[in-house]
């Protein structure tokens, strides 16, 4: 029976890991909510306080960042982080369909997993999200040299490491939320793998063509990464309702929360 504990193994080394559950409060029907890269629940502070009074509010690390295991074999892609997205949910077992939160990355995630999973999620809401393209499918060219910044911009952070956790320190100490971001030797795998195959790559807005329940999407108008030519065709989807916050820029402060609140319902 020795082949059959091998393939018992095997099939445990491929099971997804599941995502710590950071916070999980309130009562009433769930949300759950997703962050960004190089950063974990700490980003719905000014959230939380918010919707917890009348929702069960429920938040993931997710893989790499936070207190969630960072496997030395994951490449972390959009399919590996949502993989142990949709296993960290099953493992809730919840009864209902929920609404479903993504910050940044987060929304990218969580785009892809309504995406597949069209029974669980009752409302999809996008908060900062980057919605980029590659710079050979966009025809404006001010978008198109925009989106090449972007890109390039990644390039030099994945590929000048030491560089990139000093600005990551100082802008984390600038942030209005203690430990907002975090760069360091602990996630710096997770950190650029994520960049480089779950941002720089994605498919979201595809991902957002195919959801078929309610879409709220909230963006600042100062946030410095957002896509405009991103924003604009998610923006023509029939199911899509997007927000601007004026002044707001990629951190959820009290103005956006109150926004992103109000989307939750």
């Amino acid at each position: 029976m020795g082949w059959l504990s091998d393939l018992l193994r095997s099939f445990a080394v491929r099971r997804p890991p599941l995502l710590h559950v950071a916070i999980d409060t309130g009562s009433g029907p769930p949300v759950i909510m997703l962050h960004g890269i190089a950063s974990s629940s700490v980003t719905f502070e000014r959230l939380v306080p918010l919707v917890e009074p009348y929702r069960r509010v429920i938040a993931l690390d997710l893989l790499g960042f936070g207190e969630s295991p960072a496997p030395e074999d994951s490449e972390y892609t959009i399919e590996e982080h949502t993989a142990s997205l949709a296993r960290s949910i099953r493992e809730l077992r919840l009864r209902e369909p929920f609404v479903l939160v993504g910050h940044s990355m987060g929304a990218l995630i969580a785009s892809r997993y309504a995406a597949r999973n069209p029974a669980k999620v009752r409302k999809l809401v996008l908060v900062s999200p980057p919605l980029y393209l590659p710079t050979t499918a966009i025809g404006t060219p001010g978008d198109r040299t925009t989106m090449g910044l972007y890109f390039r911009l990644y390039e030099f952070l994945r590929e000048n490491k030491d560089f990139t956790i000093r600005a990551a320190a100082g802008l984390a100490m600038l942030s209005p939320i203690k430990n907002l971001l975090d760069v360091s030797e602990r996630n710096w795998r997770a950190f650029v793998l994520s960049l480089q195959n779950s941002i720089e790559s994605q498919t979201t807005l595809a991902d957002l063509a195919s959801v078929r329940v309610p879409i709220e999407l909230i963006y600042g108008s100062l946030d410095p990464l957002l896509a405009p030519v991103g924003i604009r065709i998610a923006e023509q989807l029939r199911h899509v309702t997007v927000h601007r916050v004026d002044r707001g820029d990629h951190v959820i402060r009290p103005r956006m929360a109150r926004v992103v609140a109000t989307a939750i319902g």
